[in-house]
């Protein structure tokens, strides 16, 4: 039985990483603990087919995982935490270093057009660090970058290897692959924990691939999983503006047993939207979809 692979575990314990390693649309790391509270307490293999910043992975640290994502320069990074940490550190410090040479805003330029010219992941780890709020948005035409430099100063090098060692730490056990969200879903077996936070219709179209998902495939895949005796969480669309718009998605009847609304305070893509203004009108709440 796979639900041998795992105990019991206490979720009261449970607390997200000290800090963000990406940053990231939608990233999770400020709520993951709340989160992974609505996972089952016992389960085999952890799925998470849209990985992102991963903040729910490294919340719950699994001893046995697979993350994946269709975006190949965001699973090379993935991938180097988990076999090859220092060489994610010297990806980061390098390009601290030219930043500290040059400034800031320029480094940041000169970055952004080397990945833009040839995307790869030691440039695009710093960029979601440097880039205005982590809001890492992408060119629907070419996948362009064309987030700006963020106000704030990238965190130094010592700072940015502690994370990664904790990071690594939390994730080690865990698989990283390229791949389609409904081919790793398929792999999930009765009793395994399937943890799903795709793109946000109203919301996160700029992500990378994100204009091409659709939603009512992910729903006949989450339907599969549920048929096999997978266990499936689900964050989507809940409500903005203070609760005064409801993202009213159409979810399959009978699909989810239970919904929880969960707190996720402002949005920095409103506030990047809005050219940094006050945000105190546009509170967002997720919704959790559980198929148990």
């Amino acid at each position: 039985m796979q639900l041998a692979f795992f105990n019991s575990y206490d979720q009261e314990s449970i607390q997200a990483p000290a800090g963000q390693l990406l940053k990231w649309i939608g990233n999770k790391q400020r709520f993951a603990a709340e989160i992974v509270s609505f996972f089952p307490q016992r389960f085999g293999v952890y799925y998470e087919p849209f990985l992102g910043s991963g903040a729910v992975l490294a919340t719950l640290a699994p001893k046995q995982a697979v993350g994946s994502d269709s975006f190949p320069v965001l699973v090379e990074i993935w991938q180097t935490l988990v076999s090859a940490p220092s060489l994610l550190k010297v990806w980061y410090a390098e390009r601290w270093q030219e930043m500290a040479a040059i400034g800031k805003g320029e480094a940041y330029e000169r970055i952004k057009a080397r990945y833009n010219g040839k995307p790869n992941a030691a440039d695009l780890l710093f960029l979601c660090r440097a880039c205005y709020g982590g809001v890492v948005r992408f060119r629907k035409a070419d996948g362009y970058m064309s987030t700006p430099c963020g106000i704030h100063d990238p965190i130094s090098p010592v700072a940015f290897n502690k994370r990664v060692d904790e990071w690594h730490r939390r994730v080690r056990h865990t698989q990283i692959k390229l791949a389609d969200y409904q081919e790793v879903m398929r792999e999930a077996s009765a009793g395994d924990l399937v943890y799903c936070d795709p793109p946000y219709a109203y919301s996160q179209t700029i992500l990378y691939g994100a204009q091409a998902f659709n939603l009512a495939d992910l729903f006949g895949a989450i339907a599969d999983c549920k048929k096999r005796g997978v266990f499936v969480a689900l964050s989507i669309d809940g409500t903005k503006r203070s609760g005064d718009l409801f993202c009213d998605i159409e979810v399959p009847e009978d699909l989810f047993d239970r919904e929880v609304m969960i707190r996720c305070g402002r949005s920095m893509l409103r506030r990047f939207q809005l050219s940094g203004r006050t945000l105190e009108t546009e509170e967002v709440f997720d919704r959790l979809l559980l198929t148990y």
